[in-house]
């Protein structure tokens, strides 16, 4: 077929493993030691070196939409209401959509590259912006509607409106996120993380400057700063795709635009869907806690500590996400290379660290308890909340580190259907329910709302450590390497 990465004859094994697969497992003939210590060694380092890069990515991404909010509260309150809410419902209604929905290239990107298909990548990257982009369409009329949404949902008017203009002008970032997220994965699927952390930390300082400009000198107020958002996002999306096009490092796995990315798009799609759904579920929970919270006695009190709750858990978040990232990369990789052993090791070493980071996370949590309120506020009464919220966030940002990196491990397999499964009955039938009997007939108020989450994050958990326990990796690597040549070459041209 005139192809180095062509699909395997039927007289040739489906996973070939040769004798270096399992050398780390060997034991040296000399002296009998074994050198699983190293191997265990190699591994940690190989995961810390793509964890640490891409916790700094995320961190640095995150921080656009802060930086744009923070500029706002300059000009005012209603402003700063405005950007606030139009940044969440921009959060729940298209970027968590976009991102889960890339994350489905973790499986497939991350299956041929270790498959050696390089030039695969390319087309899966192409086929998933193509997807991406034309979902970005229906999304941006829904916030060019955002006022009348919020109006819809009985919000305030004032705070509606301003809320609407923001999310106008925010538009253009959804087009570039969609790319973006696609272009991420496609990197960090090769390993390839410090280019994206150098791109995203160029991006984040141009943003502050763009911001300046855009809210205090052009007269754009707060849509100078959602137009911002737009720009850096671009901006971000530029410096990736000129390395993409120019490095070395992507000459294998880009090689230009290809029609073959317009094959197979419903094999994307089939596993985009469950992606996007296990991504949204979870995050659209959290949002309902603070949905509910305002429903509680004393709301603005209620309302203001489990913000500051949600914000502290989801910066500490980003260490966990990082080290899925890692495990997703790893796992897919060394199943794509045929090696079930090397991705069951991947999935033992990351547990072994995200329990590590999360008992040192929850012990500085523990001991910034009494300070952290201030960093928010100066009113006693929300800073002793706060401090009593922070064991309680200790706990949860322990069970979260574990399931977010069982998650990674999802991704990486391509169960992201059983995922999608798990994060319904965990959130939803577990979740959700026992918060409102928490805070509402238990009386036990914003703390019953977050242990409602705790007690979804142990379902979430113990389903995914079972069904990774019982998890077959011979046959994980059968079905990747499956999925990675059924992937290669359209039907039509199979001869």
């Amino acid at each position: 077929m005139g192809r180095e990465d062509q699909k395997p004859s039927l007289n040739s094994p489906l996973i070939e493993i040769s004798e270096e697969t399992y050398q780390g497992f060997s034991r040296d003939r000399n002296n009998g030691t074994c050198t699983e210590k190293k191997v265990i060694s190699e591994e940690v380092k190989k995961q810390l070196w793509l964890a640490g890069p891409l916790i700094s990515v995320s961190l640095l991404q995150y921080c656009l939409q802060m930086i744009s909010v923070m500029f706002v509260g300059h000009l005012g309150e209603l402003p700063l209401s405005g950007a606030s809410m139009a940044t969440s419902f921009a959060s729940v209604t298209g970027f968590s959509l976009l991102m889960g929905m890339a994350s489905a290239l973790e499986t497939q990107c991350g299956q041929s590259y270790g498959a050696k298909q390089y030039s695969m990548l390319g087309i899966q990257m192409q086929r998933a912006m193509f997807v991406l982009l034309l979902v970005s369409i229906p999304l941006s009329f829904i916030w060019a509607n955002t006022r009348s949404i919020l109006i819809a949902a009985h919000q305030d008017v004032n705070i509606s409106e301003e809320a609407g203009f923001y999310a106008r002008f925010m538009i253009p970032s959804l087009f570039a996120y969609a790319i973006l997220q696609c272009l991420v994965r496609f990197l960090q699927t090769q390993n390839i993380v410090f280019p994206m952390m150098l791109s995203s930390g160029i991006t984040t300082l141009l943003h502050i400057l763009v911001c300046w400009i855009l809210v205090f000198k052009s007269g754009l107020g707060s849509r100078g700063a959602a137009l911002a958002n737009s720009i850096s996002y671009w901006i971000n999306v530029i410096l990736l795709a000129i390395y993409v096009k120019f490095s070395p490092s992507c000459s294998k796995t880009w090689t230009g635009f290809s029609m073959e990315a317009l094959h197979n798009i419903l094999n994307f799609i089939r596993l985009a869907i469950p992606s996007a759904v296990m991504v949204c579920l979870e995050m659209w929970s959290f949002e309902m806690m603070v949905l509910l919270s305002g429903l509680l006695p004393n709301p603005e009190l209620e309302t203001s500590v489990l913000s500051i709750s949600l914000n502290t858990a989801g910066t500490v978040w980003m260490i966990p996400f990082g080290l899925s990232g890692a495990v997703s990369t790893r796992v897919s990789n060394e199943l794509g290379a045929g090696n079930p052993e090397g991705a069951r090791l991947a999935v033992r070493v990351v547990l072994v660290v995200a329990i590590t980071v999360g008992i040192l996370v929850g012990s500085v949590l523990l001991l910034i308890r009494n300070i952290w309120g201030y960093a928010y506020s100066n009113e006693i009464e929300v800073v002793k909340y706060v401090s009593s919220m922070m064991p309680i966030l200790a706990v949860s940002n322990f069970l979260d580190g574990l399931q977010c990196v069982l998650s990674g491990n999802a991704r990486g397999c391509g169960w992201q259907n059983i995922g999608a499964y798990v994060n319904l009955g965990s959130y939803y039938l577990v979740g959700i329910p026992s918060a409102v009997l928490l805070a509402f007939v238990l009386h036990i108020g914003g703390k019953g709302l977050w242990l409602g989450i705790i007690c979804a994050l142990i379902v979430q958990v113990s389903s995914l450590l079972i069904i990774t326990i019982r998890t077959n990796w011979e046959q994980e690597a059968k079905k990747a390497t499956e999925r990675v040549y059924d992937s290669v070459i359209p039907v039509n041209t199979v001869s």
